[in-house]
């Protein structure tokens, strides 16, 4: 008898909402399916940082640059179906909700007319996220327009007419968050804040919706809709249903149409008095909100939508409280610019640590990290260290700790080869990279954390309790010989070994260098000495009424050397330490001014000398 062949099933296709723009609000559920796709199809206006990690291959709808793009929706589906197909385990991103927007319904259909299984992440609704981030708190009962009408978390389900599938369109190309930097987003710079990067069509938007008080498309965004189709026929909004609706509204919708929406809704009832917020750019380091009324708020929000495909519109008596809730946009540093002369890898802790306070991170690598000109003193240090020659090896920084590892993990070995060796750290995060690899370090300065600190902390060598006097001291090869000395001084024999080289390196683009120089750069933090010479060497001073903060008395003296003006100095020589003295220097002087955002164009303009 012959054996019946049976097809392997397919893996079910997974629609995915990526939520608002702020990568932190992506659900649990969210990020395990992202991580293990094979395929990932992205709408355009989902953050990058959300797929910047992904193993699987990253297919964003409107990048040119793959062999075979995607320029819309309707290709998008066509991808998704095929890939399954294929047995590829498909996941397709939106913005917001899969299933707030026609784009994810029609995706749907078309999996289940392929007898394609498949299933649904929900994402974070973008209104009801943006709402919350620009601090308006509605309550209940709440009503949130979207592109297929409206739906009501208090139950109460104002008439529409349902829109039509939205059919793939084109993408635009308006820029994200292009405010702070002349007119460019920051990852055009480089930078790495939320902001920058392009939203296809309507942004946020999706269909148009054809509103019979106004007789006119208003091309009203749907809530997590990606592509950016206008004018879509037979969809509607019920105007006098959203007049009337109790509670709060919130509306996403294009920028351009502010005042018809707030017409419509004064025409159909809602007093010229009611407040109203409408926040651009909603969960990132470039939000910015307007509260007004229904009649002020197209001229009172003027300056802030000009650049911006989409909005966010509060409604009702909810937003006059939002004086008193407002937490994004409070931040100490919130709307400022803070350049980190750092790579991408050191600077993610500082970068994130800014980002908490409101800022947003302009990532400049100065250092480039490269192995010794000569191999030979690594492998003899790593073959004494195996062999148990030293009694103590003292790290200063984490890429000496990496270096390190790399050539242990060459031979094949791992921590274990530090047994019977006690391990000194500079500092917290040089410590921190030790516990990654494995290694939980002996001694950490008590006090500053340098290589005046760790000497103060370092015990005198005994020749009755050590049983070795020698230290291996794997290091940079510009590293100075305090700690060397020191060590010797208290009896210790030092194999000072070069276990990386810094080299400067390569200027930053242009744009970088001309908002650093213009003062479109509203503060820098130096975390050594070398980082203040090379961006000067590489980008040239910073302009005048920028910011100079500083970790330590060393790279203050180095940047009073180079002649600019430290404005601000960690208490403690950590990172932690600087964003808060940043954050603590921002907030002062917020209150001094009275005003609220970035002050570098305010600040004291003298440059020669510290000032403390």
């Amino acid at each position: 008898m012959a054996t019946r062949r049976t097809k392997k099933p397919l893996i079910p296709v997974a629609l995915v909402g990526a939520g608002p723009r702020d990568p932190g609000l992506l659900t649990v559920l969210a990020t395990e399916t992202l991580a293990s796709a094979e395929s990932v199809i992205v709408d355009p206006d989902v953050a990058p940082e959300i797929v910047a990690t992904l193993a699987g291959e990253v297919l964003r709808i409107g990048d040119t640059e793959p062999a075979k793009p995607i320029m819309d929706a309707d290709a998008a589906t066509a991808v998704v179906v095929a890939r399954a197909r294929a047995g590829e385990r498909v996941v397709r991103l939106y913005a917001s909700d899969p299933w707030l927007t026609g784009i994810g319904i029609a995706d749907a259909q078309a999996l289940a007319k392929a007898k394609i299984p498949f299933r649904v992440v929900p994402g974070i609704p973008t209104g009801a996220a943006v709402a919350a981030y620009s601090g308006v708190a509605p309550g209940l009962p709440v009503t949130f327009a979207s592109t297929a009408g409206v739906f009501s978390a208090s139950g109460v389900q104002p008439t529409i007419t349902p829109a039509a599938d939205t059919p793939g369109m084109p993408l635009g190309s308006a820029t994200f968050g292009a405010s702070r930097l002349g007119g460019r987003g920051l990852s055009e710079l480089g930078g790495s804040g939320l902001g920058g990067t392009g939203l296809g069509g309507a942004g946020l938007g999706g269909a148009g919706l054809t509103a019979s008080p106004l007789g006119a498309s208003l091309g009203l965004g749907g809530i997590g809709a990606g592509l950016g189709a206008a004018g879509v026929p037979g969809s509607e909004v019920d105007w006098v249903s959203l007049a009337q609706a109790p509670g709060t509204l919130v509306v996403t919708a294009v920028s351009n149409e502010v005042g018809k929406v707030a017409a419509a809704l004064v025409e159909q009832g809602r007093p010229g008095d009611t407040p109203v917020a409408v926040t651009v750019d909603g969960t990132t380091t470039d939000q910015r909100t307007v509260s007004s009324t229904l009649d002020r708020i197209e001229a009172d929000a003027a300056p802030i939508i000009a650049n911006a495909p989409c909005v966010v519109m509060s409604i009702g008596p909810a937003v006059a409280a939002r004086g008193k809730l407002s937490w994004w946009e409070s931040r100490a540093l919130f709307g400022w610019t803070v350049l980190v002369p750092r790579t991408k890898e050191q600077a993610a802790i500082l970068s994130d640590l800014l980002r908490s306070h409101g800022a947003s991170p302009l990532e400049v690598p100065t250092i480039a990290v490269e192995p010794p000109r000569t191999a030979a003193p690594m492998e003899r240090a790593i073959t004494g260290l195996v062999s148990g020659r030293y009694q103590w090896v003292a790290f200063t920084s984490v890429n000496a700790v990496r270096a390190v590892q790399e050539k242990v993990e060459e031979r094949s070995l791992d921590a274990r080869a530090f047994a019977g060796v006690k391990v000194a750290a500079i500092g917290e995060a040089t410590a921190d990279a030790l516990r990654a690899f494995g290694i939980r370090p002996d001694l950490v300065p008590s006090g500053q954390q340098s290589s005046e600190g760790l000497l103060a902390d370092w015990p005198e060598y005994d020749d009755v309790f050590d049983p070795l006097d020698r230290v291996l001291l794997p290091r940079a090869d510009i590293a100075t010989e305090t700690l060397v000395a020191g060590l010797k001084d208290r009896g210790w024999n030092v194999d000072d070994v070069t276990a990386y080289r810094t080299v400067r390196a390569a200027p930053p683009p242009a744009p970088i260098r001309e908002a650093l120089k213009g003062g479109r750069v509203d503060a820098v933090v130096f975390t050594s000495s070398s980082t203040v010479r090379n961006l000067v060497g590489i980008a040239g001073k910073p302009h005048e009424t920028t910011v100079i903060a500083v970790i330590g008395p060393q790279t203050a003296a180095t940047a009073v050397e180079l002649g600019l003006r430290v404005d601000v100095q960690a208490t403690e020589a950590t990172i932690p330490s600087l964003v808060q003295a940043l954050a603590d220097f921002a907030a002062e002087h917020r209150e001094e001014l009275g005003k609220v955002g970035p002050l570098a164009a305010r600040l004291p303009k003298p440059r020669r000398g510290s000032r403390r």
